[in-house]
């Protein structure tokens, strides 16, 4: 409990985290899963590559829902339950609690539970007569939602950032499919309102991820120091250099932590040998034609509502509707 707030803690505990580390390290490819970036300090990183000259996501997404927030609105409708995936600091989230009429609720669920806290503690400041319920998940795996005090019209899923770029294809239609069954819960129409990041020009693309400033760079080698305290590693980040480019084949960003010497790094009872120039992946994100997301989408059980896109067409906000409530 915190202030007037009541958080519903699913944090996964720290031998969770010890053995997805693990495993990414002991794969055949090297990997670390990328919701291990958002600890406390990571997220106050991610909120600095947000407003970096490069990354043209937070920007693009902005002003979709600031051009187009009155019109979602009307199509979503008066009386739901918003349930946010990834909430960060919520700051898109405001338009929509700004226009949808006579909210139900506000769910915002992310791993970092410190800047979940203070997020879901500004918004219910900021809006008294709201019901903030923030729940601390990885929502990749299984937890119970809250249940709002008053009853609502339905649920609406808001996925917003291009974060279902971070799933491999067919991982985002079953996160999709699985947001689908929560928003269908009472037998009504599902609806999902998510941040969909589109194909472009590589050389926008690759920007991006290596802003001038470092602070992707800063942000990936962070997850070191992540493992090092939630996993019980002895990882040197000195040893190791941010590396992202554009795969065009697979349609993917790719953020990989590069060995700049040989060493051996410790994790529980393993020794992990890293050679030089041997990579960590740390994560994808995917870029999709609107033809191959609403195939996607279909897939999913959801059909394309509307589609909603920034003036050069960099990224797009989609409302996907279940097709039938029986879904």
């Amino acid at each position: 409990m915190t202030g007037r707030l009541k958080l519903h803690d699913c944090e996964p505990a720290a031998a969770d985290i010890l053995g997805d580390v693990v495993r990414g390290l002991t794969s055949p490819e090297k990997y670390l899963p990328a919701k291990l970036f958002y600890d406390e300090r990571g997220s106050q990183l991610f909120d600095r590559i947000c407003e970096t000259v490069e990354y043209y996501p937070m920007r693009a997404e902005t002003a979709i829902m600031k051009d187009n927030v009155e019109s979602m609105a009307q199509i979503i409708g008066p009386g739901v339950t918003l349930i946010e995936f990834g909430s960060g600091s919520s700051i898109k989230t405001r338009f929509l609690l700004d226009h949808l009429e006579k909210l139900a609720a506000y769910v915002p669920i992310d791993i970092s539970r410190e800047h979940l806290l203070q997020s879901a503690e500004k918004i219910a400041r900021d809006y008294s007569d709201l019901e903030v319920l923030p729940v601390c998940a990885d929502y990749e795996q299984p937890f119970t939602l809250p249940v709002p005090r008053r009853s609502s019209t339905r649920c609406v899923v808001y996925f917003p950032g291009s974060t279902i770029g971070n799933f491999l294809p067919r991982g985002a239609i079953d996160f999709m499919r699985r947001t689908a069954h929560i928003s269908t819960a009472h037998d009504t129409e599902g609806a999902l309102l998510i941040g969909v990041d589109l194909k472009k020009d590589t050389r926008i693309l690759e920007a991006a991820y290596n802003d001038s400033a470092g602070v992707t760079a800063a942000f990936n080698l962070n997850i070191l120091l992540r493992v090092n305290r939630d996993a019980g590693a002895d990882f040197d980040v000195d040893l190791y250099r941010h590396v992202a480019f554009y795969n065009e084949e697979e349609g993917r960003i790719e953020m990989h932590l590069e060995s700049t010497t040989d060493h051996t790094v410790s994790v529980g009872d393993h020794n992990i040998e890293m050679v030089a120039g041997e990579r960590i992946w740390t994560e994808a994100s995917y870029k999709y034609s609107e033809e191959e997301f609403a195939a996607m989408a279909q897939e999913a059980g959801y059909s394309v509502s509307s589609v909603w896109l920034d003036d050069l067409r960099l990224f797009s906000v989609q409302l996907l509707t279940t097709r039938d409530s029986g879904h």
